[in-house]
């Protein structure tokens, strides 16, 4: 498992050729592969055109960055092939770039005196950027809209073998739409509040019909179209951030309640093919469509690892139907689950996170005895503090 830290550059002259370099193999390696393809109906492996394109003294990138850049192409060329048997709109990487992202591996990293020194190669001077923190794995540097952004990767290390955790070390947690997130752990159930975060996708969703019908009735490329293209990019950038915002503070806050109350191990409920048997009205169809469960249990995942807890994937079939108590089959109306059978009452997405959790431990047949505790709301508080804060440094 890997996660990320993130820092702001500004803009410098020296990343400026680093992308303008990458970009110019990028467009390199594109026609080269596509070409051969037409013309010879042979399909280019990586170390191919890696040999093709050798980097001599003269060139900007390190020798693995440029082997980077190659690998990025055929990743993209891979996603696509994949994409396509589902999808037959996709489309195939065939866009040249101008600049490209610069990616340095570990074999270029070094970190010196509270600076980190990524190297060029010999004959070209390194990028230093002030650095406080321990050697990335890799590092990417990007532009952002506005400047540049540097990526730093690190790899999370996992406990060997399977953990046989205790009943009261696991915690199941059920993704859904209204609500982020929903957490078991025996004793309690939290819940992740995510009325904000609906109220800002509304929001998005509103924005986008408006600006489309405004730019819609003026002509594609005049100064007006423009002028509401740039008002249309900038108004969604800050909504995206204000998105990012609140998922990063409310699963940090689920996460760090989870590890101080002892759990070892997360089941989170494995929604990522909820898309395709979503079959209802259309504004339903939207809210499962723009749903970021995906999002949320990566989050959640780099998050409860990089504390020393063990995620796992639980298929979740009938999980939010069944009764706990009488283990009768009810799909709950509203908010509220009401089994008829036995008159069990309890929060919807709390009935999905308990049977999650009992299903992973082979509890999933067993009656729940006695009355559950009511649900503990996790509200989203503006002014936490979490790792999507990121400073900006200026590279040297």
């Amino acid at each position: 498992m890997y996660f990320a830290r993130k820092l702001k550059l500004g803009f410098s002259e020296q990343l400026q050729h680093l992308a303008l370099a990458a970009g110019e193999l990028y467009s390199k390696t594109l026609v080269s592969f596509w070409r051969v393809a037409r013309k010879k109906g042979l399909w280019l492996k990586p170390s191919s055109l890696m040999r093709w394109f050798p980097n001599s003294s003269g060139n900007e990138l390190h020798a693995h960055s440029a082997d980077a850049v190659v690998q990025s192409f055929f990743a993209s060329l891979k996603s696509w092939y994949k994409r396509r048997k589902t999808d037959p709109n996709a489309k195939p990487p065939k866009r040249r770039r101008r600049y490209f992202k610069v990616i340095w591996k570990s074999s270029a990293i070094r970190v010196r005196g509270g600076k980190l020194v990524l190297s060029n190669g010999k004959t070209n001077p390194p990028v230093v950027i002030p650095w406080a923190w321990d050697t990335p794995v890799q590092v990417e540097i990007g532009w952002d809209g506005k400047q540049y952004e540097l990526r730093a990767c690190y790899e999370l290390s996992r406990p060997e073998g399977e953990v046989t955790a205790k009943a009261g070390e696991v915690a199941g947690v059920d993704l859904g739409e209204v609500h982020l997130a929903t957490a078991h752990d025996g004793r309690a159930t939290f819940i992740a509040n995510g009325r904000l975060l609906r109220s800002q996708r509304r929001y998005q969703n509103k924005l986008k019909g408006k600006l489309s019908r405004l730019m819609a009735r003026k002509k594609r490329g005049s100064r007006r179209w423009k002028r509401l293209v740039r008002s249309k990019q900038r108004q969604l950038a800050r909504l995206r951030r204000q998105i990012t915002d609140v998922l990063h503070k409310q699963t940090t806050r689920l996460v760090s309640t989870l590890h101080r109350r002892g759990v070892q191990t997360v089941v989170i409920g494995d929604i990522r093919d909820i898309r395709r048997s979503a079959q209802y009205n259309k504004v339903a169809n939207q809210k499962i469509h723009q749903m970021l469960s995906g999002q949320v249990r990566r989050l959640l995942t780099y998050k409860a690892e990089k504390l020393g807890m063990w995620v796992v994937l639980q298929e979740e079939r009938y999980t939010s139907q069944k009764c706990p108590r009488c283990h009768m089959l009810h799909k709950p109306r509203g908010r509220e689950y009401h089994c008829r059978a036995c008159g069990f009452r309890f929060h919807r997405d709390g009935v999905g996170s308990v049977n999650l959790r009992r299903k992973y431990l082979g509890q999933f047949d067993v009656p729940v005895v006695g009355v559950m505790a009511s649900p503990i709301g996790l509200r989203f508080r503006p002014h936490t503090r979490c790792s999507s804060v990121s400073r900006s440094h200026s590279a040297t």
